[in-house]
């Protein structure tokens, strides 16, 4: 049997998403797209849906092009509720 994550233990586990860095012209905020492949509800066709998620980069590590993984946080702003976990790649 698998064991089932504590209340605790569940409350703090954290999406995360890998995207694309699309724009870095804010101070300390990306703009990273995320595009998902999922099944078309009716026609079980694979389909890709994207989107766009503000994300918190402190040390401003993240360039246009670069794939990163982003982590989920409590709001920063308005729009911002992601953050930069890790570059994976330039």
């Amino acid at each position: 049997m698998s064991e089932q994550p504590t209340p605790e233990a569940a409350a703090t586990v954290r999406k995360t998403r890998v995207g694309v860095v699309t724009s870095n012209k804010m101070s300390k905020t990306l703009v990273v797209e995320h595009i998902a492949r999922v099944p078309h509800p009716r026609f079980n066709k694979i389909v890709k849906r994207s989107k766009k998620y503000y994300v918190h980069d402190e040390n401003g590590e993240a360039q246009i092009g670069d794939k990163v993984r982003i982590v989920e946080t409590r709001p920063l702003s308005k729009l911002k509720r992601w953050a930069l976990e890790k570059v994976l790649s330039h």
